[in-house]
């Protein structure tokens, strides 16, 4: 025999007040919907009409996948690559999926956009890279082996040690180096950890003044000043052009390339391709003066 007696209401203690009616709450699944969500319908019809005010609006709701893309990419770049510039780029590359994809295939939008938006966002960083990519790929071939030679030694190696892991003679270690030292470029506003107290301070506090004020020195950066002038007006008219509005007057390199009706990548091209002609014209005469 069944006992059917219901429970005693004094295990399950209630407010006080009349009992207007037993309510059963019911826990409902809630499915997240994502703002790029397009229905099958509206796929359909624009399969069925294909007009551009279909197309714009289908494009739309897909923009917001591309920040998400762009978002996710830009947490592994330096801080100088802005996010409205890679959502920009994976835009086009949303605009190129969109072309060439064919629903009747079964395959979501969005699986087949999200590598067309990385790969446009991708080359267009490859691009505007002044670095070559043989440069890139050394300066990571040298970072393994500085983190392997770390691990193994307990300590920084020696560049006997480098060059013999690298596989490669003292003086190409020395070429290679000064190769990938020209690829960093720092930030003195970053903010970074301080090592005396682990604090967070921006990279400038941190730069120390060691140059001593005396008259043999003021002699020498006189004489580099000098020289710089006779350099600079060395330089092709559209050099000159850079530096004096980078240096003099301070505008940015996206302000350059609007004055001089470029993009801001050939103006960087501009810039670092100047910038090298003057180390090179300083290094011969100060080494042929001693």
């Amino acid at each position: 025999m069944v006992n059917t007696t219901k429970a005693s209401p004094a295990r399950c203690p209630r407010k006080s007040g009349p009992v207007v009616g037993k309510r059963t709450e019911l826990t409902v699944p809630i499915r997240r919907t994502k703002r790029w969500d397009v229905s099958e319908r509206e796929w359909t019809q624009y399969r069925k009409y294909g007009t551009p005010e279909i197309r714009q609006r289908l494009l739309s709701k897909y923009v917001p996948l591309v920040r998400n893309v762009a978002s996710r990419m830009a947490m592994g770049f330096p801080r100088s690559v802005e996010l409205s510039d890679l959502i920009n780029t994976g835009v086009i590359g949303l605009v190129e999926a969109f072309g060439n994809f064919d629903p009747d295939r079964g395959v979501k939008f969005e699986t087949y956009a999200v590598p067309r938006i990385r790969g446009a966002i991708l080359d267009e960083l490859r691009a505007l890279d002044w670095v070559p990519r043989s440069t890139r790929a050394k300066a990571r071939e040298i970072d393994r082996a500085m983190a392997s030679l770390e691990n193994e030694l307990g300590r920084l190696p020696e560049k006997t040690e480098l060059a013999r892991e690298l596989k490669i003679s003292i003086k190409e270690l020395h070429a290679a180096l000064d190769d990938v030292s020209s690829t960093s470029i720092l930030s003195l506003d970053e903010v970074i950890y301080r090592e005396d107290d682990n604090r967070q301070v921006p990279r400038i506090e941190t730069v120390m003044d060691h140059t001593s004020h005396s008259i043999l020195g003021e002699i020498e950066k006189g004489e580099l000043r000098s020289f710089l002038v006779v350099a600079i007006d060395r330089l092709t008219k559209q050099e000159k052009l850079v530096i004096a509005l980078y240096y003099y007057e301070e505008l940015t390199l996206k302000e350059i390339g609007e004055v001089m009706s470029i993009s801001e990548s050939r103006v960087s091209q501009i810039h670092t391709r100047a910038v090298m002609k003057l180390r090179g014209m300083v290094r011969e005469k100060f080494a042929l003066t001693g």
